[in-house]
């Protein structure tokens, strides 16, 4: 279970490396970066940050490097802000719960479109039950007939 000092300190990461990557950082590598949540160890020296990054998986492996080589800049930052005996040591990791987020949110608006069609098939398929209702009529006409006196008889 988390402390309420660990979970101060991830928060105080979290706002810290958002605002240097949004403002300070200069690289050109680190764009569409948004910094989602920040774990930090039971002995607060090591601090995983989870990042989302929009774009293709080319622009996302770029920006990850680019967030690795600026690792020294960031922590830095993170030191001066929390003014603790050890700086925790940053981590980032790639988080694909936007990615996932927004594949659900398409496959959602899928099935409702799937559920729409369904409807007007049935719709349609009501409108050909009652066609065959009447072709059924015409069969039972054909049974009160003499035989040999029906359309079929004479094929």
């Amino acid at each position: 279970m988390s402390s309420h000092r660990s979970l101060r300190i991830a928060e105080a990461i979290r706002e810290v490396v958002a605002s240097a990557v949004l403002f300070d950082v200069s690289d050109p590598r680190i764009q569409a970066v948004t910094v989602l949540r920040v774990e930090v160890g039971h002995d607060l020296r090591n601090a995983t940050v989870y990042v989302s990054v929009m774009g293709t998986e080319a622009e996302r492996n770029l920006a990850m490097k680019g967030l690795r080589h600026a690792t020294g800049f960031l922590q830095s930052r993170v030191a001066a802000r929390l003014q603790i005996r050890f700086a925790p040591i940053l981590a980032f990791k790639l988080d694909d719960a936007v990615k996932k987020s927004v594949e659900i949110g398409r496959l959602i608006d899928e099935a409702v479109a799937a559920d729409k069609q369904p409807r007007g098939a049935a719709a349609r398929l009501a409108v050909d039950d009652d066609d065959l209702d009447e072709d059924d009529e015409d069969e039972d006409d054909d049974l009160d007939e003499p035989p040999g006196s029906s359309a079929r008889a004479n094929l």
